[in-house]
């Protein structure tokens, strides 16, 4: 997911899909601990979607102030 994609929604969706990924995240690690994670590099992909979120979530809460 794209940080231009990501920008133009909203609060309240940016934190339902921060959400989401972070589930995400979860369940991924889980299955690397078991052994049922086939590509290690969706851990990588959904660390940084977090990350691209949350500097949305940040940027849009600067100009609300």
């Amino acid at each position: 997911m794209k940080y231009t994609e990501i920008n133009q929604k909203d609060t309240t969706e940016l934190l339902k899909l921060l959400k989401e990924k972070e589930s995400l995240l979860f369940e991924l690690r889980l299955k690397l601990k078991t052994m049922q994670l086939t590509n290690s590099n969706e851990i990588r992909v959904a660390k940084k979607d977090i990350a691209r979120i949350k500097t949305a979530l940040n940027s849009k809460r600067r100009v609300e102030v």
